[in-house]
C-alpha cells in the first residue's frame, strides 16, 4: 500500500502538532557549552537540562493520557502546545541556571501533552493494519521538527546565542497552536469510546494483563537510556576534536531527524518485505553499529552520516513498539501510549546520567560499546517475545 493511501486529512493536523511540538525538543544541545559558559557550570551539569526536560515529559504522562481519554485528545494538545511556546519564551528570559531549568521543566509538560496523545488520536483514525504507515506520517512531523529544531538552533545560537534559540522557536510553537487549533476545529475527527474514571481503571488492569505490556514499556526505556541519553554529550564530542562550531553541531545533531524521515518514507515498503520482527531486528543491528562507529570519534562529517543511520534504525524498532503500545487497550488508548512514553523518557532520564558517569569512569568509548551491543540484543529480544494480539477491550467497541 503505498505511503497516505486512505489516510484521513486530519492526520495532517496532528503532523503539524508533533512538528511544532519537536522543534524545540532538542534545541538546547547544540548551544550547551554557550548556556554552561553563561553560568559557569559544567556540561554534564547542563546536560541536565536534557534529564529534566525528560523527567518532566515522563511524569506527567499517566495524568495527561488519562486526561485525554476523559476530556479530549485534539483540546489536551492545543493547550499544551501553548504552553510549551511560553515555556520557551521564558527560558530565553532567565537570568540564572535555576529559572532556566525551572522553564525547561514547564516545557516538558507542554512536549508532554503533544506527542503521545497525537499518537492516540492516530490510533483512533485508522485501523490496525494501517496504523504503523499512518504513525510514520506522524513521525515524519515531528523528525521535520527535529530536523529542523536542531539545525536551526545551531545556526541561530551563531548569530543570537542560546536565548535567541528558545525565543525564536518558541514564538513559532505559539504561531503553529493557533493553526493546529484552526486545523481541528474543521477536521473531521473520529469520537472515540466515552471514557469515565472506572473505564480507566479498567483499562490499567487491560494494559498491564497483556505480555506485550512488559516487553514494549521494558524496551522503550532502553531504548532512551541507550539511544537519546547520548545526545547531550555530542557537541562535547565535537568540542573536542576541535569542532567549536555551534552549526556543526546542530548538523550532526539533526542527522538523526534526517534518518527517521528517511524510516517515514520507507517504511511502507519495507514493513511488507520484512516484517515487523525484521524491522525490530535491522532497527537494533544498525543503531548498534552507529554507536560504535562514534565511540571512535570520526570527523563531524562521518559522525553525521552514522547519526542519519542511526536515526532511520532507531525508529524502524521504535515505529514498530509504538504500534504494539496501540494495541494494549481500546478504550484507553491514550493512556497505553502515554505510559509508553512515560517509560521513553524515564529512559531519557537516566540516560544522560549513565553516560556521564560512565565516560567520566570508564571512558568514551567502552561506554558506547556497551551501548551498542545492550541495543543489538534489544531488537532480537523484542522481535522474539513481541506478538500481535487484539486488545482485550476490542470488544467493547
Amino acid at each position: 500500500m503505498p505511503q497516505g493511501q486512505g489516510m484521513p486529512p486530519a492526520l495532517n493536523i496532528i503532523a503539524l502538532a508533533t512538528f511544532a511540538a519537536s522543534l524545540s525538543a532538542r534545541a538546547l544541545d547544540p548551544v550547551l557549552p554557550h548556556v554552561a559558559d553563561d553560568f559557569g557550570v559544567s556540561i554534564a551539569t547542563a546536560a541536565g537540562f536534557a534529564s529534566v526536560f525528560a523527567f518532566t515529559f515522563a511524569i506527567v504522562q499517566p495524568v495527561l493520557g488519562a486526561a485525554a481519554d476523559l476530556f479530549g485528545k485534539a483540546r489536551l494538545m492545543v493547550v499544551c502546545l501553548v504552553l510549551l511556546g511560553l515555556a520557551s519564551i521564558l527560558g530565553a528570559m532567565a537570568n540564572s541556571f535555576s529559572l532556566l531549568f525551572a522553564s525547561r521543566i514547564l516545557a516538558g509538560i507542554g512536549s508532554g501533552g503533544v506527542f503521545p496523545i497525537a499518537l492516540g488520536l492516530t490510533s483512533d483514525l485508522v485501523s490496525p493494519e494501517k496504523r504503523q504507515v499512518a504513525i510514520g506520517r506522524t513521525l515524519a512531523g515531528a523528525m521535520t521538527g527535529n530536523l529542523l529544531g536542531a539545525s536551526a538552533s545551531g545556526l541561530i545560537g551563531d548569530f543570537l546565542g542560546w536565548r535567541g534559540v528558545l525565543a525564536v522557536l518558541g514564538g513559532l510553537v505559539i504561531v503553529a497552536s493557533v493553526a493546529v487549533a484552526i486545523g481541528f476545529r474543521g477536521a473531521a475527527l473520529t469520537r472515540p469510546p466515552r471514557t469515565n474514571l472506572s473505564a480507566l481503571k479498567d483499562g490499567y488492569r487491560t494494559i498491564f494483563a497483556n505480555p506485550n505490556a512488559r516487553v514494549c514499556y521494558s524496551a522503550v526505556f532502553i531504548e532512551g537510556c541507550c539511544v537519546l541519553g547520548l545526545f547531550p554529550f555530542i557537541a562535547a564530542f565535537l568540542f573536542d576534536l576541535g569542532e567549536t562550531s555551534l552549526s556543526i553541531a546542530g548538523i550532526v545533531i539533526a542527522g538523526f531527524a534526517v534518518g527517521g524521515l528517511f524510516y517515514t518514507m520507507s517504511v511502507s515498503r519495507f514493513l511488507p518485505r520484512i516484517g515487523v520482527s525484521g524491522m525490530m531486528i535491522a532497527g537494533g543491528t544498525l543503531v548498534g553499529l552507529q554507536l560504535a562507529i562514534v565511540a571512535f570519534g570520526p570527523s563531524w562529517k562521518i559522525q553525521a552520516i552514522s547519526l542519519l543511520f542511526m536515526g532511520w534504525g532507531f525508529y524502524m524498532l521504535h515505529g514498530s513498539l509504538q504500534v504494539f503500545a496501540s494495541e494494549l487497550s481500546v478504550e484507553a488508548r491514550a493512556t497505553a501510549l502515554s505510559l509508553h512514553s512515560f517509560f521513553f523518557f524515564m529512559g531519557q532520564t537516566i540516560g544522560p546520567i549513565a553516560y556521564g558517569f560512565g565516560i567520566l569512569n570508564v571512558g568514551k568509548m567502552p561506554t558506547l560499546l556497551a551501548s551498542a551491543v545492550i541495543i543489538v540484543a534489544l531488537g532480537f529480544t523484542c522481535a522474539r517475545l513481541l506478538r500481535q494480539t487484539k486488545p482485550a477491550d476490542a470488544g467493547a467497541t
